[in-house]
């Protein structure tokens, strides 16, 4: 069970992971240089298709995972060894995706237009960073490269 809830957590975390850093790297910069707002909105509709469940199953799968390898949840947010640590700075980066991602859904996406593309794009970069520092710190669970 353990090796089949890892490949869908690593599979789910190509999808959200490349997603965004094919947005970042690749959409955003010609959004914002031809002020394309509805390009930005076709790429973020069609990805969410795919990337919305690929979080979900990297929450569902991560959190089992986390409960395997230490079992006593309280444990999770002590930070007292290597595991502790990882697994809690892998929900604080949930909890920081979570609030960027409301944010923008909540305030910016409804009324995106040219003249806040800009302040989408401020959420865009953190999250694709954050989206990279999950798979850093997923790799730690190996590696052993934090704590």
């Amino acid at each position: 069970m353990y090796n089949i809830l890892l490949l869908l957590h690593v599979l789910a975390a190509t999808i959200w992971t490349g997603g965004h850093l094919v947005l970042a790297l690749a959409v955003l910069p010609g959004v914002l240089k031809r002020k394309a707002p509805a390009e930005l909105l076709r790429f973020e509709s069609a990805f969410e298709k795919i990337g919305i469940p690929a979080l979900l199953i990297q929450v569902g799968s991560g959190l089992a995972l986390a409960y395997r390898v230490l079992p006593d949840v309280q444990q999770w947010f002590a930070f007292a060894d290597q595991t502790s640590r990882l697994i809690g700075t892998k929900l604080a980066l949930l909890a920081l995706t979570m609030l960027l991602a409301a944010d923008a859904r909540l305030r910016i996406i409804p009324r995106l237009s040219e003249k806040n593309l800009t302040s989408l794009a401020w959420h865009i970069i953190p999250v694709t960073v954050v989206s990279v520092l999950f798979v850093v710190v997923g790799v730690s669970f190996r590696t052993g490269w934090l704590y």
